[in-house]
């Protein structure tokens, strides 16, 4: 069952938090399954965590409902043809959220998160090539408005991915 907090308002603003998804011990064996295997049957996900397959099947479907659990084909853009891939540190003045959601809106970022540090925002970009990056940069990323500054991290070669990191 999903429950999220009412943002509450503070210094004029609503304050945005996360939504809470309560999760049991069924849906966190669950999604330890599916992050060792997301192609595993809901007849072995189902004998595994003690459930019925209908039960498992409404528990997943839930799950992803709720943005808890994406199920995809994780995969290497540098094998697939893509030559370019590289994350893009970003530093914004005013309103960081406006900047987020303008980067959330290019196709070409697959991952995009705020930060504390030296950057306030970073994008993982995949794109076709070098000519494709600097086009992104130079006439999307630094002109969407709040922007003040970019770093570019161009990844060589990817050694090690992996998103089996359980459930708390």
């Amino acid at each position: 069952m999903a429950s999220s907090r009412t943002p509450k308002p503070g210094n004029g603003q609503a304050r945005r938090r996360a939504d809470v998804t309560a999760l049991d011990d069924a849906d966190k064996a669950l999604i330890e399954l599916l992050q060792r295997d997301g192609r595993t049957p809901y007849t072995r996900l189902a004998e595994s965590v003690g459930l019925s397959e209908a039960a498992v099947r409404q528990r997943v479907q839930r799950l992803i409902d709720n943005n808890v659990v994406q199920i995809v084909a994780v995969t290497d853009p540098l094998r697939l043809g893509f030559r370019r891939q590289a994350m893009i540190g970003i530093r914004t003045e005013g309103d960081i959220t406006a900047v987020a959601e303008s980067l959330a809106a290019m196709s070409e970022i697959d991952y995009l998160v705020y930060t504390s540090g030296r950057f306030d925002l970073l994008a993982e970009m995949v794109c076709e090539d070098d000519e494709h990056l600097l086009t992104l940069l130079n006439e999307q990323i630094r002109n969407i408005p709040g922007v003040s500054s970019t770093e570019t991290f161009v990844y060589l070669r990817l050694q090690k991915q992996t998103y089996t990191w359980g459930a708390r």
